[in-house]
């Protein structure tokens, strides 16, 4: 029988792993310079947490069994546990809170995607208990600058705004909504087109899946229907926030306001947005985040909700627009020293003398030889490995140092 990972599943060998630690530590590093302070939450949630907010459906959480507090599951995102923590464990800290994090998820795959990935990688943070246009704009800002610091190549930004869409979609019969936002939050035009509207309806639905462009355009076309003073206040602070953003960056930031871009679930308050780059004719969803402002009420004790915002990065899409880059590293960090203990006599001084060198220096790499080869074969194997000094090692702890030229 030969053994592999179950479907759905895989490993990921060293070199793959150092380039995506190469893009985790570059995040942290971006999030720690805007104050963002890491957090790690449990692997496993009960279910009801995971799918109180509404926007985790059941069927795609991998469940683990029944016990005495209830159904087990592994988290699916992170936001609702570092939500939960937030408003039970930390309930005292000052606010606002700025958290952030790097954790694998894991998802059932749809019933017809058999064999499909199940456990993923993010990096992301979560700004809590700030609401208003300035924590809007910080967000997005982070991110930006997260996606410049890795050099993602050919990035945008959709940005969309849930309160406004779902005001918007408020003329359409209830009973026809779910089909409406289906149709619209997976850009299927042609369904939109086929559903059973009065013309005038299926006109506004058309108006509504096209409002994504350049933002003063698409806030243009916004401004000519008939809107009523709390969607207005929405659109100018939308407004505000797209000028604030433009201003406040040191590079134009490719942004698409998306007024079609919404899920299919009421999980978001007010802005969404998705980060995608675009490479040789390949898509990558790099990440995603938006508003969610009753969220935290469903974890307080008390009930008091609390806004929140925040985003996730998909360190799977983003490793696959850097890897035709110069960016990731190219292959693992070789050990330093390779000492060999010329007999079996000069073992302990062999350790002692590697022991020596990991402690002469933080960080560098040290492997003992552990016999049955010839020194020719110890050579071929150290330049395989590209390690440039070997130590020979005799009975009275003497050396030999010999650099290796590395071809």
């Amino acid at each position: 029988m030969i053994y592999q990972p179950p479907a759905g599943a895989r490993d990921l060998l060293p070199l793959e792993v150092a380039q995506k630690a190469w893009i985790n530590d570059r995040l942290q590093q971006v999030f720690q310079q805007w104050g963002y302070q890491r957090i790690v939450t449990s692997t496993l949630e009960l279910l009801d947490t995971l799918t109180a907010g509404g926007a985790i459906d059941p069927a795609t959480v991998i469940q683990l069994r029944d016990n005495s507090q209830g159904i087990l599951g592994l988290r699916p995102e992170v936001t609702a546990s570092i939500a939960r923590a937030a408003v039970t464990r930390m309930a005292g800290n000052t606010y606002p809170q700025r958290l952030c994090y790097r954790a694998n998820v894991f998802r059932n795959p749809p019933q017809a995607h058999h064999g499909g990935q199940m456990e993923y990688y993010q990096a992301g943070v979560e700004l809590l208990f700030a609401g208003g246009v300035l924590a809007d704009a910080e967000i997005i800002l982070l991110l930006v600058d997260c996606l410049q610091d890795l050099g993602v190549p050919n990035w945008q930004i959709l940005m969309g705004q849930a309160e406004l869409t779902r005001s918007l979609l408020a003329v359409f019969p209830p009973a026809m909504l779910p089909q409406i936002r289906h149709c619209i939050a997976h850009l299927d035009r042609i369904a939109l087109e086929n559903l059973d509207l009065e013309p005038q309806l299926r006109q506004r639905a058309l108006f509504l899946f096209d409002l994504r462009g350049k933002p003063e355009t698409v806030l243009a076309k916004v401004a000519t229907l008939d809107l009523d003073s709390a969607t207005l206040n929405t659109v100018n602070n939308l407004k505000s926030l797209v000028d604030l953003i433009n201003r406040s960056s040191r590079n134009p930031i490719p942004l698409t306001l998306d007024l079609s871009l919404l899920q299919t679930f009421d999980y978001y308050t007010g802005m969404v947005f998705e980060a995608v780059s675009f490479e040789e004719n390949q898509s990558y969803l790099l990440g995603q985040g938006g508003r969610y402002d009753q969220l935290l009420g469903l974890y307080n004790p008390q009930g008091e909700t609390a806004p929140g915002i925040g985003f996730s990065l998909n360190i799977e899409d983003i490793h696959a627009s850097l890897i035709t880059t110069e960016k990731l590293p190219q292959q693992v960090k070789a050990s330093d020293w390779l000492v060999i203990p010329e007999s079996s006599d000069a073992e302990i001084a062999a350790f002692n003398y590697a022991d020596k060198l990991r402690n002469s220096q933080p960080g560098i790499g040290v492997e003992i030889d552990l016999g049955g080869r010839s020194p020719e074969e110890i050579r071929n194997y150290a330049q395989i490995c590209r390690i440039a000094n070997l130590a020979w090692i005799k009975a009275d702890g003497t050396s030999i140092i010999e650099s290796i030229v590395n071809k």
